[in-house]
């Protein structure tokens, strides 16, 4: 699909020898940064839905869950030699 996109003079430069060094059409350049970019954000989405849904968590079972595994390891790890 075509489409027009507006740059400052100095971007556009930028972005031509970028595609000039790397051998490949400017289009193809503007292609690959915005796959990067969208790469990127979709994982801080994902980072950011994952928060939300940590922040509705009780905490406090994982602290009690916690605390009774460190003192199952204390208990067994308690005559180990090291």
């Amino acid at each position: 699909m075509k489409t027009a996109i507006s740059l400052s003079d100095t971007l556009f430069e930028k972005a031509e020898k970028t595609a000039y060094y790397m051998g490949i059409p400017r289009s193809r350049l503007f292609v690959i940064a915005l796959e990067d970019y969208i790469s990127k954000h979709n994982g801080e989405m994902i980072t950011k839905k994952l928060n939300e849904v940590y922040e509705k968590v009780n905490q406090d079972e994982f602290t009690r869950d916690l605390d009774v595994g460190l003192e199952s390891l204390r208990n067994l790890t308690k005559n180990d030699t090291w």
